[in-house]
């Protein structure tokens, strides 16, 4: 230990008598292990750390698979199924989240609400410190209206009454009477909104409802293995489809998978790409320190010659050099802790990049003992890493070689810095891989930017609003309310058109089968699936999505009406392929999947629009279907707002959020409730692209690092060459070569190292983009444009560096040189 403390006095006196050098290899590795403890950070949140629910290991998803993917495609019927499949799995639970008004108030208030089966408390540890949760007979159908209420509604509604058990709150005009109270512990904001409140689903266990809209957890029982649950799942997918022909395809199963990789599976692979750009940063650091610290050694021979003399056994010097090395990395690593976990935090609150278990604005990322651990370890690997070579080589130093050579700097040629050279021509490979990245990543984000979705986003302010309540059970009510509140919106100066819809593009939206009427079917129960959206009239004209044939809908679409559907070119041209008029089709949609649906007319199709890119920007527009609001069946308007809120898009005359508090007021005054989620249809785009947009971000922080200490290390290696070398210019100036022919000698050397790396990295870069390009849109992994640009601005940033050493050379004088020796 004695040693230990010997050797850390000795690198600070050393440290401090060579400042230029301790600032440089500090920054380079504050760079390299900043970065990396910033992705750190996020994978931690992400991926590593453990949901905060009991037996976090046995927590599972049940989940509907497919040969392309898998889902939490939870329905009534399945729920029932799986609830039965008690050998392998135990505390089943359906769950889904969405907004309820509170209304016993002089004003609705907007809460975010959950349905939630009656096992979901016990499964998810919820610490009820008042009351309990739902019973069996609750959670049954007609089981009565009880409610569970969050801690701070318990607080801001009832003051904190110890006695609030058995009072009623008015939940959507129906009075709910609440029966527990869940401790303020209990947060789920990682995996979506917290609830404020919490009411039972009330399934039938006998249903054969095939509807969609929630999601199922359940925990492993003792002693069973994921496999086992896996193995009893896919077997009991067979007996549902014997019970329930046409409710689960040929090809699809059920399944388990960790509930926590089921929130993060779809970021799994871009955080991991991230990883690795984010360890070629931490290399082409770690080289450039390896460089500093080989130079370093070089100039120490005589010194680590003479301990050598007197007693010092190589490995006592190896111990001394590597404790260098280690202390210069762990002040790199305490700095780039710091560095780190700032810019990830700073760059979270302004675009999370819809990762999930980030809380709002990356609340949930912190500083915890992984992220201490993983920053400390990198450093003392680092240290280890890039001090290793320059320590077996600083420690081999012999004695009457090296003081046989003057007290000048070395004689020998150029090309004789071999080692120094490789680290440079790695630095500058790694460096072009990460900038074709880059480089790629923002071709993809232009793309998207550019890209047609075929509406107009500017000047369309969207809002949602929960329809909770008996009073929007029926069809007409719900058509009169909008009809109502569109008509005083529309008679303002600053709206030029307003809808209502149930779903916002690239906001998600429902699907449904579809069948031609009177067309054979020839594979399967139905014709085909498309999207599905309920609109109101106006619409179209808010999005200015344009109408190809026929028309869009008008107030006369109503129940007395014809039934009436539009469809999208994309449809028309899939489902009409080989001729026929579309125009003269009618559609059933939906009819045998679900009980709202049982009633559900014809269709006759009254019109084609353009397609429009609803589900994201990055995927090309699929079969569309727009049914008028006003025409659905009073069954499936109760699925629609027992499920989803309905949303509010107005066309404004000028800048949206000018008017955004007018068009609030006007609606909760005609409708009595309240809005949310208010933004701009600009702000949603810019939404719907934040996972692009981090992507591209951080790479480009990853490629002009890289870029900067490939630079700094070519610099570095050509001027530290240069002045080794001042002796043998001099000669060579005094014989008779020119400035022009001294600084091509230099020039010459750099860029043959520089033309090296690029090419080992066009090489690398040319496997490596096949790991991004599920990433990419409107580009291609092998852009001829990137492999051409990014190694041309390499090449120049090279030439940068090596030239204002080539021009020190040029200037030596014969005389001081050779005076100097």
């Amino acid at each position: 230990m004695e040693t230990f403390f010997k050797d850390v006095a000795h690198s600070l006196r050393l440290f401090r008598r060579s400042p230029g050098f301790t600032i440089a290899a500090v920054a380079a590795l504050t760079l390299g292990i900043g970065t990396n403890t910033a992705i750190f950070t996020v994978v931690n949140a992400v991926l590593l750390k453990p949901v905060p629910f009991p037996d976090p290991d046995r927590l599972v998803m049940v989940m509907v698979t497919t040969p392309q993917s898998s889902g939490s495609f939870a329905s009534p019927a399945r729920f029932a199924h799986w609830r039965a499949q008690t050998s392998v799995i135990q505390d089943v639970s359906a769950f889904r989240s969405g907004l309820v008004n509170l209304t016993d108030g002089d004003v609705p208030e907007q809460l975010h609400a959950a349905q939630v089966s009656a096992d979901y408390f016990r499964l998810f540890g919820a610490p009820i410190v008042q009351g309990r949760g739902f019973s069996a007979d609750e959670d049954r159908p007609n089981g009565g209206k009880v409610v569970v209420v969050s801690h701070a509604l318990w607080v801001r509604r009832f003051g904190g009454d110890p006695h609030a058990i058995g009072r009623s709150i008015s939940l959507g005009g129906d009075p709910f009477v609440v029966i527990g109270i869940i401790g303020p512990t209990f947060n789920v904001a990682e995996f979506g909104p917290q609830p404020e409140v919490w009411t039972p689903f009330q399934l039938d266990p006998d249903t054969s409802d095939q509807e969609t809209f929630f999601a199922v957890a359940a925990r492993l029982r003792p002693g069973v293995t994921l496999a086992q649950a896996k193995s009893r799942l896919q077997l009991s997918a067979t007996e549902f489809r014997t019970k329930f022909p046409t409710a689960l395809g040929p090809t699809s199963g059920f399944s388990v998978v960790p509930f926590q990789e089921a929130f993060v599976k779809d970021v799994r692979a871009s955080l991991l790409v991230l990883v690795g750009a984010v360890g070629f940063v931490l290399l082409i650091a770690c080289a450039n320190v390896a460089n500093l610290l080989l130079a370093r050694a070089t100039a120490r021979k005589r010194e680590i010659a003479i301990r050598s003399a007197i007693g010092a056994s190589r490995g006592r010097l190896l111990q001394q050099l590597l404790a260098e090395s280690v202390m210069l990395s762990l002040a790199g690593g305490t700095l780039g802790l710091a560095l780190g976990t700032a810019a990830i935090r700073a760059l979270l609150a302004v675009n999370t990049a819809d990762l999930p278990r980030l809380g709002e604005n990356g609340s949930a990322v912190a500083l915890d003992w992984r992220v201490a651990s993983f920053a400390v370890l990198v450093s003392l690997a680092t240290g280890i890493v890039f001090g290793l070579v320059p320590a077996l080589h600083g420690s081999r130093a012999d004695l009457t070689s090296t003081l046989k050579e003057s007290g000048g700097p070395s004689g020998t040629a150029f090309g004789h810095n071999n080692a120094r050279s490789i680290l440079v021509v790695v630095e500058v490979a790694l460096a072009l891989i990460l900038l074709v990245g880059s480089a790629l990543l923002i071709r993809t984000a232009i793309a998207l930017r550019s890209v047609d979705p075929g509406f107009d986003t500017h000047d369309v302010l969207t809002m949602r609003m929960s329809l909770t309540g008996p009073r929007f059970l029926n069809t007409t009510a719900v058509a009169q309310m909008i009809h109502n509140a569109i008509e005083r919106l529309n008679a303002r100066q600053d709206v030029e058109v307003a809808s209502a819809t149930c779903c916002v593009p690239l906001q998600g939206g429902f699907g449904l089968p579809f069948l031609i009427a009177g067309r054979p079917l020839d594979d399967g129960p139905y014709h085909g699936q498309g999207g599905w959206f309920t609109v109101s009239p106006g619409y179209f004209e808010v999005f200015k999505i344009r109408v190809k044939r026929g028309r869009t809908f008008t107030a006369r679409d109503d129940r007395a009406a014809p039934p009436v559907v539009i469809i999208n070119e994309s449809m028309a041209t899939r489902f009409w392929k080989d001729g026929g008029d579309p125009m003269n089709e009618r559609l059933v949609i939906g009819k045998g999947v679900m009980h709202a649906f049982d009633t559900e007319p014809a269709r006759q199709i009254v019109g084609i629009v353009a397609d429009s890119r609803d589900n994201a920007l990055n995927r090309d527009p699929g079969p569309m279907m727009f049914i008028p609001q006003a025409q659905e069946a009073d069954a499936v308007n109760a699925l629609n707002v027992r499920i989803s809120p309905i949303a509010w898009v107005v066309r404004t005359r000028g800048e949206p959020h000018r008017s955004s508090a007018a068009i609030q007021e006007e609606i909760r005054q005609m409708t009595g409730l309240p809005v949310s989620d208010v933004r701009t249809m600009d702000e949603i785009v810019v939404l719907s692209t934040s996972r692009e947009q981090f992507n591209m971000l951080l790479m480009i922080v990853f490629g002009g690092s890289a870029l900067l200490l490939a630079a700094i290390g070519i610099y570095g290696l050509m001027a530290y060459s240069v002045a080794q070398r001042t002796h043998e210019i001099g000669i060579r100036v005094a014989l008779g070569a020119d400035a022009p022919a001294v600084r091509r000698m230099v020039i010459l050397h750099g860029m043959r190292l520089a033309i090296v790396g690029v090419v080992i990295g066009i090489v690398g870069a040319y496997g490596l983009t096949r790991f991004i390009a599920s990433f990419l849109f409107g580009v291609k992994p092998l852009d001829p444009v990137a492999f051409a640009v990014i190694p041309l601005l390499l090449g120049g940033v090279a030439f940068l560096a090596v030239w204002v050493p080539a021009q020190r050379a040029s200037r030596v004088d014969p005389v001081i040189a050779l005076r100097g020796q």
